[in-house]
């Protein structure tokens, strides 16, 4: 049976989830692609038109408005929305689904405007309401988190009776040619990466200074990368969920253009989050950087490299320690070709589409609020997969 479904946000992501749900055709009868500018919706629209062969619906919408969001929800009636808006209008968004009788799903989680930070605990709050309307939520189904904690699931299902160790590794070896730019919205992408690093160990949190933690990490098809540890949403969620664990961390790299441009722009002020005066009118200098920067979608054409994102797991099997990782590889220029993407937004566009199929064909289901890691991992990687994220098990 197939069903509508509503996509809210046109950004990188957006734009490869609206092509990837109109390819989509024996689960999505209907696509509906909606923004607060509808410039990009219509851009993205032509553009799916052309490259899929397939028309979709667009619609203007201030996510934030509850009220006029449920209007649009009840005249269309999907099956699920898919919300790849900013993490700031989660809980709008989710508010107009329990309002429309919608599932939900979404790629990261909330974040409050005025604070950097990010945690579950608000979205987790929406669980009886979700159980008694009878419907799902489904949060963090991007790459990671998503397929990140997917991954440790399949680990903890078929490769270790224990899982005592992850170590989330998180490459992006490709250039875009420019001198300072983000690969996802700058405003998130700052945020998170000047915030103190955070990693669970032995059943509490350990904090550490911002970037002060590195190691070196040999990522198939990009090879030695120095990597930094960084807090990451699905930490919260996988130190809940697995067996057993001991300990994981999360770990990314950067170009050391990128950290010193990062580290003049904190020190002259320009990622603050709060407000300052400037010619009589209230400015925050993290978001007029945000306007000086390229538009992570503008970096698609002539972006080369590749990513290389997994999951390094460690256990026990049999009675034997055993060590594993999970990963997969994705070429920038090939998803450029495909959907007018660079490989970031593309590996988060993907699997936001496999969690929707999964929700839709009524392959994962339940009642109330789910992070990806409570769901069988199985149908999911055999389709996201197929959608162009395969993943490859070494033993290391």
């Amino acid at each position: 049976m197939s069903s509508k479904v509503l996509i809210i946000g046109a950004g990188g992501v957006g734009g490869v989830v609206a092509h990837k749900c109109a390819a989509a055709r024996d689960v999505f009868s209907d696509v509906m692609l909606a923004s607060r500018t509808l410039s990009k919706v219509t851009a993205i629209a032509a553009e799916v038109e052309q490259l899929q062969g397939r028309r979709i619906q667009t619609a203007q919408i201030d996510a934030d408005d509850v009220p006029a969001l449920t209007r649009l929800l009840r005249d269309y009636q999907p099956k699920l929305v898919i919300n790849v808006a900013l993490p700031y209008q989660d809980l709008h968004i989710m508010d107009a689904c329990l309002e429309a009788g919608v599932d939900y799903l979404d790629t990261a989680n909330y974040e409050p405007l005025d604070v950097a930070k990010f945690e579950y605990s608000w979205q987790w709050a929406y669980q009886e309401r979700f159980k008694a309307r009878g419907l799902m939520a489904l949060l963090g189904s991007g790459f990671d988190p998503g397929v990140t904690n997917v991954y440790c699931a399949y680990a903890q299902k078929h490769l270790l009776d224990e899982v005592h160790y992850v170590d989330i590794v998180d490459c992006n070896g490709g250039s875009h040619g420019k001198a300072f730019a983000t690969n996802f919205n700058p405003e998130i992408n700052i945020r998170e990466i000047t915030a103190r690093g955070r990693y669970w160990e032995q059943g509490e949190w350990k904090e550490t200074d911002p970037l002060s933690v590195s190691a070196m990490f040999d990522y198939p098809g990009v090879g030695e990368r120095k990597s930094f540890l960084l807090y990451h949403e699905e930490l919260e969620s996988l130190a809940k969920n697995l067996r057993g664990l001991k300990r994981i961390r999360f770990w990314m790299t950067f170009g050391e253009a990128y950290l010193k441009h990062l580290e003049v722009l904190g020190n002259v002020g320009m990622t603050r989050i709060d407000e300052v005066m400037y010619e009589g009118k209230g400015v925050i200098p993290i978001r007029f950087l945000k306007a000086l920067l390229p538009d992570p979608a503008s970096l698609a054409a002539g972006y080369s490299g590749k990513t290389s994102i997994g999951c390094l797991v460690e256990g026990v099997k049999n009675g034997e320690r055993k060590r594993h990782l999970i990963y997969n590889i994705c070429d920038h220029a090939e998803t450029y070709k495909e959907v007018r993407a660079q490989a970031v937004s593309y590996t988060t566009g993907v699997p936001a589409v496999t969690g929707a199929v999964m929700m839709a064909t009524g392959k994962w289901r339940g009642e109330g609020v789910f992070n990806m890691e409570e769901m069988d991992p199985d149908p999911f990687l055999a389709d996201v997969a197929t959608r162009g994220l395969p993943w490859h098990v070494e033993e290391r």
